[in-house]
């Protein structure tokens, strides 16, 4: 689908930040390992001047990534106007790693670190400050990725997946099927509930299987719910990644739920992807609760 890419005359420009603990490091080894040129703790009000020197050193089309965290004290507060008024004249993407709280002060402990936050109070009362100065760029990211149920070699790929490739920027989805009872995903930009279908786990010989399985997915699919909803639910999504191209967003997070996230949510996550990929879409797949059970 040629009107699915969106080519850009500078090197792209990431900017990481996001909650301590969930993955900043680990996101920007693997931003350096794909040739970008990598800059940790950077106080945002010198984005330009980074552009400027690597520019001149190794050109206008030389990739760039810089972290940015609460670290950066004051400086931090300038970020928001340095990216909103396209100071650095590349396009940017602000990507922002997110986890639950319980999951980031499992994490911090394990690295026996205190947070930058913290001061005198608990860890807990340092995450709960930075979320509260994290929200406005958190709701302006343009990937927002939850890394409470990632691993690092998970988180790495999903780098690799969203910005592997030097040579054109096109719109990536990704599609999660899920359990309402486990949560619904934090990343996600639309949740679909698939829990008005009527349930395979009520049927003794599909309640072993998973959506995944061909006789699970026909008796999914063959609902008459489930026609009309795919009927009507594609065009919505692909009239709506129309208009992030034409915004210059490059994610869509699609997730698909139902109550244990291993029938209905997967059979429908794995033909919803099917269709975006067929209309020429770069869609992937995560199935999050498949097993969890």
């Amino acid at each position: 689908m040629s009107s699915s890419v969106i080519e850009f005359e500078a090197g792209e420009l990431v900017v990481v930040t996001g909650m301590t603990g969930a993955g900043r490091s680990t996101a920007a080894k693997e931003l350096e390992d794909l040739g970008f040129f990598v800059v940790d703790n950077l106080p945002p009000g010198l984005l330009r001047e980074i552009v400027r020197l690597v520019d001149e050193s190794s050109g206008p089309e030389q990739r760039i990534a810089v972290v940015v965290d609460v670290r950066s004290g004051s400086f931090f507060e300038s970020l928001h106007a340095n990216l909103a008024h396209g100071a650095t004249g590349r396009h940017t993407t602000l990507l922002f790693l997110d986890a639950t709280d319980d999951v980031l002060v499992r994490r911090q402990e394990a690295a026996r670190r205190p947070h930058p936050l913290q001061g005198s109070g608990r860890l807990l009362d340092g995450l709960q400050r930075e979320r509260a100065v994290l929200a406005d760029l958190r709701s302006d990211a343009d990937l927002v990725i939850d890394t409470s149920n990632l691993n690092v070699h998970q988180l790495t790929s999903r780098i690799r997946e969203s910005f592997g490739d030097p040579d054109a920027t096109r719109l990536q989805i990704n599609v999660i099927s899920f359990g309402f009872k486990y949560g619904i995903p934090a990343d996600a930009d639309f949740v679909a509930d698939m829990r008005f279908l009527p349930n395979p786990h009520w049927q003794p010989k599909l309640r072993p299987k998973s959506g995944l399985d061909p006789d699970v997915a026909d008796y999914v699919k063959g609902q008459p719910g489930a026609i009309q909803f795919l009927a009507a639910y594609l065009p919505v999504l692909e009239g709506v990644a129309m208009g992030y191209l034409a915004e210059g967003k490059r994610f869509m997070t699609i997730a698909i739920g139902c109550t244990g996230g291993k029938h209905r949510s997967v059979a429908m996550a794995q033909e919803i992807t099917r269709r975006l990929s067929d209309a020429g879409y770069d869609v992937s797949t995560v199935h999050r609760d498949l097993g969890r059970e």
